[in-house]
């Protein structure tokens, strides 16, 4: 039951008032499958991009992070293949910094801030992570490359 109410609150708060470049909605059928659409940030690779992401609710939500993942490819030392995301707030302690107190909002915006900032010292991707470090122009191409293949309509 808790979940549920703080879902709707939640849901509620991010159709009413959603961070820049931020968009997320509810599965009709699913109160636990949501949709977000991550908008890529100005003056970065994946400026015009629009990415989207699946949300997974766990039942133990919020004791318990939800499941984040990108659908759309994208270029990134902190995103994989498959679209998971290396970010401390989507893990629970001890590894991870994952709060009751955070909620999807700030997740998502969150992601939107990892997306404009790299963190190539802890990375799912060696190869892109070691391309951001050392050859940023390298990097930078193939990530708007990227962007203009699958995040573009």
């Amino acid at each position: 039951m808790q979940r549920a109410s703080r879902l709707k609150r939640e849901l509620s708060l991010l159709s009413t008032e959603p961070p820049p470049g931020i968009t997320c909605w509810q599965d009709e059928n699913q109160l636990d499958n949501l949709h977000a659409q991550i908008l890529g940030g100005a003056d970065t690779p994946y400026e015009k991009g629009i990415f989207n992401l699946e949300i997974v609710v766990p039942e133990r939500y919020p004791f318990e992070p939800p499941k984040i993942r990108f659908l759309t490819p994208i270029y990134h030392p902190n995103i994989d293949s498959a679209g998971r995301i290396c970010l401390d707030v989507l893990k629970l302690p001890p590894k991870g910094a994952w709060r009751p107190a955070l909620n999807i909002s700030t997740l998502l915006s969150s992601i939107q801030l990892l997306m404009a900032e790299p963190n190539p010292d802890d990375p799912l991707m060696a190869d892109i992570s070691s391309e951001y470090k050392y050859n940023k122009q390298l990097f930078l191409q193939n990530a708007k490359e990227w962007t203009e293949k699958y995040a573009t309509q």
